[in-house]
């Protein structure tokens, strides 16, 4: 609620002594009736409701969008991070990369050396000159056979190597392309102990786990890395607030203590509650923002899409132990030949804030229509209303 500054406060005292004020010499030696008002009316003459500042208005349907603060962690896609291995191990012959050094898809990270590495190509070579000698005898046997001068037996005698060698050789292709190899340009004077582990992506090195000498088996992880270009938020919200966030709504977030705001954009919601009852939203980040790596924390703000709901000005709802109410229009009376206004207080439940209005929820049977709401002045009638047993003189 907003507080008032000190020329408001002395207008308001100044307009509550006026209130309560009472002329002694004015007194007969007998009490005089003084009017009881119901719990929930204040009056006030003319003159007071200028003092007091009091005008009416309507309740109006607004398009107010609230906000919910949820908390969660950058992160990146699983394809824009790699854990890299070498599938076969060997020792660490070079490495020249630390954390936090960008390195480009295909780039050698470190080179491998192992004994294996010369026999599966020693291997693959062997196989694949079997083989292209098998795949000569097999066209000639298959022309022979057309022919007639070849038997049956010799053509599936040979259709059997060909394709023993065939299987061997692609088998063997493989694994060579497994631990970074190309078979294709490997010949008799290529063969070689070591072979270049490279990255499987674009990114930074997140973590780096050899050194010079040292054995890696293949399930080490020798690199993390991460690509930073399209991060995204994992942001986690209560259960109750699970109907309240939608794809395409926009996301204000911080990191740490920073007071720079960055966006996002929901792309998706979870399908499911979590076991403690909360529930996730996934948003991709928007812009470049150099300062925001994976694995930080943030505090987000979410925009709430817009409802079309009763709203008043905030300064018409007032609050009192802990309830919230507004000031209606009731009715104009004379006493003494002085014109009268009363005003009742009707509690209302409070709803979003927005833009310098609120969203109310009215009581059943509240006619929006007719109902003259008092949108300024309320605090002022709430102040008379505290001090109502000191009014009557």
């Amino acid at each position: 609620m907003k507080k008032y500054n000190i020329i408001s406060y002395i207008m308001i005292s100044a307009f509550i002594t006026a209130l309560v004020s009472c002329d002694g010499s004015n007194k007969s030696d007998h009490e005089e009736e003084v009017e009881v008002l119901p719990d929930d009316i204040v009056e006030l003459r003319d003159d007071q409701i200028v003092l007091a500042n009091i005008e009416t208005g309507t309740i109006a349907f607004r398009s107010l969008s609230g906000t919910l603060k949820a908390s969660g962690m950058v992160t990146s896609a699983p394809q824009n991070m790699a854990m890299v291995c070498m599938p076969m191990g060997g020792f660490v012959k070079s490495t020249a990369f630390m954390p936090g050094n960008a390195v480009s898809k295909g780039q050698t990270l470190a080179v491998i050396e192992n004994q294996e590495f010369i026999d599966m190509q020693q291997n693959y070579l062997e196989a694949k000159s079997k083989f292209e000698y098998a795949e000569a005898e097999f066209h000639r046997q298959e022309e022979l056979y057309r022919n007639e001068v070849s038997s049956e037996k010799s053509m599936q005698q040979v259709t059997s190597e060909y394709r023993n060698l065939k299987a061997q050789v692609k088998a063997l292709e493989q694994k060579l392309s497994l631990i970074g190899i190309n078979p294709a340009g490997l010949h008799e004077d290529d063969i070689s102990s070591s072979v270049a582990l490279v990255s499987p992506i674009s990114g930074y090195i997140k973590a780096v786990n050899v050194n010079l000498g040292k054995f890696v088996a293949p399930s080490d992880v020798l690199f993390e890395i991460v690509n930073s270009d399209r991060l995204f938020l994992e942001l986690t919200l209560f259960e109750k607030d699970a109907n309240k966030v939608s794809a395409g709504q926009k996301i204000s977030f911080f990191i740490n203590n920073e007071t720079e705001q960055h966006e996002a954009v929901i792309y998706q919601t979870g399908k499911s509650v979590n076991a403690d009852k909360t529930y996730n939203v996934y948003a991709n980040i928007r812009g470049v923002c150099k300062n925001v790596l994976p694995g930080m924390y943030v505090n987000a703000l979410i925009e709430a899409p817009g409802n079309t709901v009763p709203a008043l000005p905030s300064d018409a709802v007032v609050s009192f132990d802990d309830r919230y109410y507004i000031f209606v229009f009731d009715r104009n009376k004379e006493e003494d030949g002085k014109p009268f206004t009363e005003y009742r207080m009707v509690e209302v439940k409070k709803g979003i804030d927005d833009e310098g209005y609120t969203e109310v929820i009215l009581p059943e049977g509240f006619d929006l229509k007719t109902a003259k709401i008092v949108i300024k002045g309320a605090y002022n009638l709430l102040s008379a209303k505290k001090n109502a047993g000191e009014m009557a003189c």
